[in-house]
């Protein structure tokens, strides 16, 4: 599976959020995604993984093998310290 297919999936479900993908391993099963989105408002740490890892569970254990998914809030970006790293592109897609 490519990076763009999970955050073409992904942004569907968001509604104008932000994601970005890194593949952990170069071979397109490992990958980490980070999620910002207004949608994670009022939302607990397991709610707001399961909707992303709802559009992808169909992949999980086949094209996907390992999957990290770290979520945000927009105000909770504005303050991460990986924001710089991943904005700037930094093995991110």
């Amino acid at each position: 599976m490519k990076t763009d297919d999970i955050k073409v999936r992904l942004q569907g479900v968001l509604d104008g959020g932000h994601v970005f993908v890194r593949d952990l391993t170069g071979t397109s099963d490992h990958f980490q995604v980070v999620a910002v989105s207004e949608k994670f408002n009022g939302l607990s740490l397991l709610d707001q993984h399961r909707l992303v890892y709802g559009p992808l569970e169909k992949d999980i254990q086949g094209a996907i093998h390992a999957l990290s998914i770290k979520t945000f809030t927009e105000e909770q970006w504005q303050s991460s310290p990986l924001r710089e790293e991943v904005e700037n592109g930094i093995n991110y897609s």
